[in-house]
């Protein structure tokens, strides 16, 4: 059994190589994170901490907020991380500043019945099938006016993506299907992103039979990455924020001689165990 995510497939999607490198040989990156990532995981970090102080009946001041993010940006600060635009990493805490500012005044007064956030979901794509997927929600609302769920996403990403995005984007409407058996199936469930660099609120629904074809895709696509067999890198945008791109062949780059030597040992021992002990390696799972 592989255990995947919608980051894990989207990596696949994408390019192949950093898959590989990542999920099969378990290569530690190089580069830990990109500033971008790390201005995203700290306003995560602080909404979280904010809403879990709702969920307990405590709304915190705007200031409260704003410390925790400082406080996250601080602790979780590098300095190796990776800035690809010539900009100085205050401009993006000033950003990060920005976004709650902007998020905090208009939210407020934040009673629209948050029930749980990161919450952690197992999606079920069919009876039997062998692997699973994971995510994590960043907030999870019950909206009991409209007696239907929500669920709930920050970005901070400075494009907006086109409406269409939001009508085909599998990642809410994986969670959903995941809602939808905790609650039940004909529970109606709200999809909403959060775009704080452009403070704005987007909105999409999913009928039952689009989370049906959607299970669908997602064992077909499941079902490829098993069989694949050859990984080549895919060179394009997304390089310059890669954090594997120091050992991407395609840029001129190599693997260190200590993880190939590491993964050589593994394939050697994996296939010991296949030709040797053939009914006990049935039970070892990726």
């Amino acid at each position: 059994m592989t255990l995947y995510s919608h980051s894990r497939l989207q990596s696949f999607e994408q390019c192949k190589y950093k898959y590989k490198l990542k999920y099969l040989n378990k290569i530690p990156p190089p580069i830990k994170k990109s500033v971008e990532s790390h201005l995203g995981e700290c306003v995560h970090d602080a909404l979280e901490w904010f809403y879990q102080k709702v969920i307990n009946g405590k709304v915190p001041e705007l200031d409260e907020l704003i410390e925790k993010y400082s406080s996250s940006w601080s602790e979780k600060d590098d300095e190796k991380m990776l800035i690809v635009k010539n900009l100085p990493k205050q401009d993006y805490f000033n950003k990060g500043v920005k976004f709650l500012i902007d998020y905090y005044i208009k939210n407020k007064p934040f009673n629209d019945g948050t029930l749980e956030t990161e919450k952690k979901i197992w999606i079920n794509l069919e009876k039997d099938f062998p692997h699973k997927v994971i995510g994590y929600i960043d907030r999870l609302v019950y909206n009991k006016k409209e007696d239907l769920y929500e669920i709930h996403d920050y970005k901070t990403a400075n494009a907006l993506p086109a409406k269409i995005k939001f009508e085909k984007d599998r990642q809410l409407a994986l969670y959903s299907i995941a809602i939808k058996e905790l609650y039940g199936n004909e529970k109606p469930i709200t999809l909403i992103w959060h775009y704080l660099n452009h403070n704005m609120r987007i909105t999409s629904t999913r009928t039952n039979d689009e989370l049906e074809k959607l299970k669908k895709e997602i064992i077909n696509l499941i079902n490829k990455i098993e069989k694949t067999k050859e990984f080549p890198p895919n060179k394009s945008i997304l390089c310059d924020w890669c954090e594997y791109k120091p050992y991407c062949k395609i840029w001129g780059n190599s693997i260190p001689k200590e993880f190939l030597q590491k993964q050589t040992k593994l394939d050697f021992d994996e296939k010991t165990m296949k030709e040797e002990f053939p009914t006990t390696s049935k039970y070892i799972v990726d």
